[in-house]
């Protein structure tokens, strides 16, 4: 059993080092897709994955094969398997958002920026992931597809919204699947699938087209180590045009080491943390402080914003937003087809009145210039990713027995208001089995102070590349390796290429 302290497994790779083993030959984007479709198919029960396109995925890989045997740079990405989510759009593929309102559109006629600048580097679509309805919850489950399995544990949730992505990464289904976050739809898959994921600073990367929540909505790297992360970072930051709050494409200067490491157990007030997730919070952070030589400060939920919180002024903009992107017509309308928890949030938000939703938005300026005064250019502020271990994969606590998560379960949705980075990192396992996630949030701006921090944790504190039963997609992983260069006609050695689960692993 992982706790933090063990070596990770042997089986570890980077999506630099796959797309390296294609540019150079050793290893054939087909070979990669080929995996990629199979153990798609061989992980059936977790349900992470709702379309694929084989035929189509497969004739792109074998012209890219061609391609770089004819000596053309196939890009960083080159022949990697990618899944994209199913909130954003990808030529070919309808996007459903999950919702039996979007079954029979037609597909999407272009990719989405993510998609379309993942596959400009060389990547490859195989096909989509799993979304709550409209992405709006933080269990991944909808009346189109079922509910998404946690590879840790089958009958619990991976998180949401980005939950089959984050599942199929866990599960080592394919290297690269998309994530978008609102209120902590990457680090919540992130914090419950062992996994690094990154919610930038707001505009980092530009958004086309533009999804319900115009302000708050970010794309963002979900991934299984901090060089994959930061790779894809790289790949994905930049404006996009229609998108008037993307900030110029630009690389942020590296930040030093921070000098103060601020510790909180929870970000809004009124409640305790369960003793299992404080124990694993302190551990981390004693360690993190270790590991960063710095001062570790710990300070009150107060102490984080002085003129108060209010924990419902995130489902007041985003709430609204995604209600009236609907349309009030629209919700009673379809009202039948809605999920009952999507529709009971949806009848909510068009009860809010105008000047609730105008004083919310003014507040998180008020919330980021207190975050801005506490973190300054030198401290970060380390919270437990969630207050909670976990849910079902219908999205029940335990003990409720109805679908529907309420706010106190995270302390991410504060850091959307804000617009400051914030990264979830694996820090060792709770007593359910599940991963705990540790959520550091940096000074604006410092989205590389974050993923530099998360590549030195993963050294202090390594994390598994895969959940327990499942292989990473890694060369080790696939059982393939590199093509020994001893001359011409030299051989490579193929395993089991399909990389299948060694067990199906769920309790």
């Amino acid at each position: 059993m992982y706790t933090g302290d063990a070596a990770p497994a042997r089986e570890r790779g980077t999506i630099d080092e796959l797309a390296t083993a294609v540019r150079d030959g050793s290893v054939s984007a087909t070979r990669l897709v080929e995996a990629a479709l199979a153990r798609i198919q061989a992980a059936a029960e977790l349900n992470a994955v709702v379309v694929t396109r084989a035929d189509e995925a497969l004739a792109e890989a074998r012209a890219l094969d061609r391609a770089i045997r004819a000596g053309t740079d196939p890009g960083p990405l080159a022949g990697l398997p990618l899944l994209v989510k199913d909130i954003e759009d990808a030529a070919g593929l309808a996007t459903t958002f999950g919702s039996l309102t979007r079954v029979g559109l037609p597909p999407a006629n272009a990719d989405g920026v993510v998609a379309a600048r993942l596959r400009a580097a060389g990547a490859i679509l195989v096909g989509k992931t799993n979304v709550p309805e409209f992405a709006f919850e933080g269990y991944t489950a909808n009346r189109v597809f079922g509910a998404t399995g946690n590879p840790w544990r089958l009958e619990l949730s991976p998180g949401g919204s980005s939950g089959g992505s984050g599942a199929a990464l866990a599960a080592g289904l394919v290297p690269i699947a998309t994530a978008t976050d609102v209120g902590g739809s990457i680090r919540i898959p992130a914090a419950l699938c062992g996994l690094v994921g990154l919610k930038p600073t707001a505009g980092l990367i530009g958004r086309d087209p533009i999804l319900a929540s115009i302000e708050l909505n970010s794309h963002g790297p979900l991934a299984t180590t901090a060089p994959d992360a930061r790779r894809l970072l790289e790949i994905l930051r930049g404006p996009a045009a229609g998108d008037p709050g993307a900030l110029p494409r630009w690389m942020p200067e590296p930040l030093s080491v921070p000098r103060r490491l601020l510790a909180t157990e929870r970000v809004a007030t009124g409640f305790e943390l369960p003793e299992p997730l404080a124990a694993a919070f302190r551990i981390a952070v004693e360690r993190l402080a270790r590991a960063l030589r710095t001062d570790l400060v710990s300070i009150n939920p107060g102490d984080v914003f002085p003129g108060g919180f209010d924990s419902r002024d995130w489902f007041r903009i985003v709430g609204v937003e995604q209600a009236h992107a609907l349309g009030r017509e629209t919700i009673e309308r379809e009202a039948p087809s809605f999920d009952p928890v999507f529709l009971d949030y949806m009848q909510a938000a068009l009860a809010i009145p105008v000047d609730e939703h105008a004083a919310a938005r003014r507040r998180r300026y008020r919330y980021a210039q207190e975050l801005d005064a506490l973190l300054g250019e030198d401290a970060i502020l380390a919270t437990p990713t969630l207050t909670v271990g976990g849910w079902s994969a219908d999205g029940s606590l335990l003990g409720t027995g109805a679908p529907g998560l309420p706010g106190w379960v995270f302390n991410t949705e504060p850091f959307n208001l804000t617009g400051h980075p914030a990264i979830s990192m694996p820090a060792g396992l709770l007593p359910n089995g599940l991963p705990f996630g540790l959520q550091i949030v940096g000074p604006r701006f410092g989205d590389w102070l974050l993923l530099d921090l998360a590549q030195t944790w993963n050294a202090t504190a390594p994390w598994p590349p895969a959940a327990p039963g499942y292989r990473p997609f890694s060369l080790e992983g696939l059982g393939l390796a590199p093509r020994k260069r001893t001359g011409r006609g030299a051989t490579r050695r193929r395993g089991d290429g399909a990389g299948a689960p060694h067990a199906r692993h769920g309790r």
